[in-house]
């Protein structure tokens, strides 16, 4: 009954005959007899045909999800037949946030590529949840996070560590009485920088001005919220964000107070336009891992990517 399961899951992708069979390139009424088929095999109709876009039945949803475990096996064995041999044929798949994919990976990448220029290797982009369900189903081999990740389901290998520090844009008048716990842009972007050699300003001090916060399902947002809880502060929210990135835009243009990370701070340009002070409290440091699935086939590519790459302190690498 899974002979033929291609012509079903590309109906399901596609949500119309018409179009799987464009993508099949077989004539529609060929889709159809063959779609026929096998729900005759099964005994139960796999698509709900009186509604449009075509939706699935209870028993097309379960055949569905067979059919991509069946899928991920097969994907499984080509790749450990392709990468039988030297590594002139495979691929690699990685996954990171808006400020990983930009400023991380990318350089990573570059250095593994010229040892393998003819590796197929592809980099997704998302949200966090997005990037974990993917990572789960298989559709990417590796990870950079900085999240905890549930360690039932994945396994991790820290790469490095940074500090989440506060950006406070230099025109508020504020900074002139801390002057004493600044923390210089160019102490963040040395690789050896450590926090401890600093002050931690008191947050009290910024409790009239207004903030930049990154939502709770992001590290960084859910971090500064809870350091705030934790000193006892209530941080006035102008801006309520997705991306890091975002923030600290937003903070150098003068329009709050954000909270951002070590990284993104180091791989800024010469910036003027804010101050910067370092938090007290632990919650303020946080590790950054890769990280893949439990029990999945290791490519030969991933094996490689992990003895290279996946290694301690790689982001002082970068």
């Amino acid at each position: 009954m899974f002979r033929g399961m291609e012509y079903v899951y590309e109906v399901y992708k596609e949500k119309s005959f018409s179009k799987a069979a464009e993508n099949l390139y077989i004539s529609q009424p060929s889709l159809s007899a063959n779609v026929k088929r096998i729900e005759q095999k099964i005994g139960y109709p796999l698509f709900d045909r009186s509604t449009k876009p075509l939706e699935l039945t209870d028993v097309g949803r379960a055949y569905i999800k067979s059919a991509e475990e069946i899928m991920s096996i097969q994907k499984d064995f080509h790749a450990y037949v392709s990468d039988m041999g030297t590594l002139k044929t495979g691929t690699l798949r990685l996954g990171g946030s808006s400020f990983f994919s930009s400023w991380v990976l990318p350089r990573m990448i570059a250095r593994f590529s010229r040892k393998y220029p003819e590796l197929d290797i592809s980099l997704e982009e998302a949200k966090s949840s997005e990037l974990i369900t993917l990572l789960r189903d298989g559709k990417i081999d590796f990870l950079l996070d900085n999240k905890e990740l549930d360690p039932a389901v994945f396994q991790r290998k820290c790469v490095g560590d940074e500090e989440l520090l506060l950006t406070v844009p230099r025109s508020y008048s504020i900074n002139a009485e801390l002057t004493k716990y600044q923390v210089p842009l160019d102490s963040i972007r040395d690789p050896e920088f450590c926090g401890e050699d600093h002050l931690p300003v008191p947050l009290e001090k910024f409790e009239s001005l207004p903030f930049v916060i990154l939502r709770s399902v992001n590290d960084t947002g859910s971090r500064a919220l809870r350091i705030c809880q934790e000193q006892g502060f209530h941080p006035d929210i102008a801006y309520l964000l997705d991306q890091q990135q975002t923030a600290y835009n937003i903070s150098s243009s003068g329009g709050g107070i954000a909270f951002v990370g070590q990284l993104l701070l180091s791989k800024t340009s010469g910036d003027d336009s804010l101050c910067c002070y370092r938090l007290g409290s632990p919650l303020a440091t946080r590790n950054i891992y890769f990280y893949w699935k439990k029990a999945r086939y290791f490519s030969r590519a991933m094996e490689e990517f992990s003895k290279d790459i996946i290694v301690d302190g790689a982001l002082r690498q970068i």
